[in-house]
């Protein structure tokens, strides 16, 4: 009988990065349940529009996505529920106080390589439109200059 080939790709927020000035990232556990860990394995889940809060000095996962498939049923209305996050209580507090400063939470990605799976998370400070369109303007200039490096 031959091995079954797992994806180990990684689901990624790729809104993120745009959206927040990231700062240090953390890498927490999750509590799920035996479906939802098969379906993050085969690559079926979505971070966008996911964030972290804190509800009685635990971490949670909001609104994030996991969706089942022909193998694994998820129902529609535990696709998107809460998830607890695993992590040290100095760490837990590290992550609180910085919120109380300002600093979002931000879900990066979901880590499924290994016996675990995990969620990257890092401190962010929103963006402001001004911001954003400095970005987009300083990725084309670079772009422009590799360009015209590699033309010449």
């Amino acid at each position: 009988m031959a091995k079954k080939r797992r994806v180990t790709g990684n689901i990624v927020n790729r809104r993120a990065r745009f959206d927040y000035q990231l700062g240090d990232s953390l890498i927490v556990g999750m509590q799920l349940t035996g479906a939802e860990t098969k379906s993050l394995r085969m690559g079926h889940g979505q971070l966008r529009g996911a964030y972290v809060t804190d509800k009685e000095g635990e971490l949670w996962l909001i609104n994030a996505q996991i969706t089942g498939s022909s193998g694994v049923p998820i129902d529609e209305s535990t696709q998107t529920r809460s998830r607890k996050l695993l992590a040290k209580r100095t760490e837990i507090e590290k992550l609180l106080t910085a919120k109380q400063q300002g600093m979002t939470i931000v879900p990066l990605e979901i880590l499924n390589r290994g016996r675990y799976i995990k969620l990257k998370v890092a401190l962010g400070r929103g963006k402001k439109r001004y911001d954003k369109r400095e970005t987009l303007k300083r990725r084309q200039q670079e772009r422009d200059i590799r360009r015209d490096t590699k033309l010449s």
